[in-house]
């Protein structure tokens, strides 16, 4: 019964990924007016809800991989298990954000809200790339120091930040940006390549207790905690890009 105590995490993870589709799909568009009595189209707030949800699925994705070595509880069924928790919690949930994103932006087209499906269809790209990155890494011996590519976990995380940045935000400039169709077709492009890439992304798992096998780690929450401070919750993509950069620095040598 005791090995089953990680299975448990990776399920808790899967229902913070079903709540957060629920939290992103419930609302709709909505048209508020401004200061100026002027008429516009918005996301409500409430999607937010979904990015916490997908942090939640986050920290306990942590924590089914750590009690699973902590109590040397690993098993194949675990393994399986946390790939169709990910799926859910970091594909399909983010893919959802982006669809919604994209309502937001065709909202000032001809279409208004009634956007024919081809044109948002692009956002389960994501989610796709995802589920094939999942698909080879276990069919790999495991990340060691390293994953082969960018795992989906960060990529969803990245993408869950975008609501809380967009609700966050006080510029007009940010709200132009997450209103650009191209910005998020872009974005689906980048994270899905990365993710179906064979780059070596950091692991940040730490097997040696080395001051080296820290120092990525080190620069990340320096990196972040210095960002959350100034910039708020434009952390996310700061850290995201910093891990990127990270990984290349870092990368193993051939």
């Amino acid at each position: 019964m005791m090995k089953e105590i990680p299975n448990l995490f990776t399920l808790l993870n899967l229902v913070f990924g079903c709540m957060a589709i629920v939290a992103v799909i419930q609302p709709s568009t909505i048209v508020v007016q401004d200061g100026n009595g002027d008429s516009f189209i918005n996301l409500p707030e409430e999607i937010y809800l979904g990015s916490l949800f997908i942090g939640l699925a986050a920290v306990t994705d942590f924590l089914d991989g750590f009690v699973a070595r902590l109590m040397k509880a690993t098993s194949e069924l675990g393994k399986q298990l946390d790939s169709l928790a990910d799926v859910v919690s970091f594909g399909v949930a983010p893919s959802l954000i982006i669809y919604q994103f994209l309502k937001l932006g065709f909202a000032g087209s001809d279409f208004g809200v009634n956007v024919p499906l081809v044109y948002l269809s692009p956002a389960f790209v994501f989610a796709a790339a995802g589920a094939y990155r999942l698909g080879k890494f276990n069919l790999s011996n495991g990340p060691g120091h390293y994953f082969s590519g960018l795992p989906i976990p960060a990529a969803g995380l990245v993408v869950a930040g975008f609501p809380l940045i967009y609700w966050s935000g006080t510029g007009t400039w940010m709200q132009a940006l997450f209103a650009n169709l191209w910005f998020w077709y872009l974005l689906i492009f980048l994270l899905s390549y990365l993710m179906l890439s064979s780059i070596p992304m950091l692991a940040l798992k730490f097997t040696k207790a080395t001051v080296t096998a820290f120092i990525p780690f080190i620069i990340l929450l320096i990196t972040g905690v210095v960002s959350a401070v100034l910039l708020g919750w434009l952390a996310v993509p700061i850290v995201f890009i910093g891990y990127i950069v990270l990984s290349f620095i870092f990368k193993p040598s051939k």
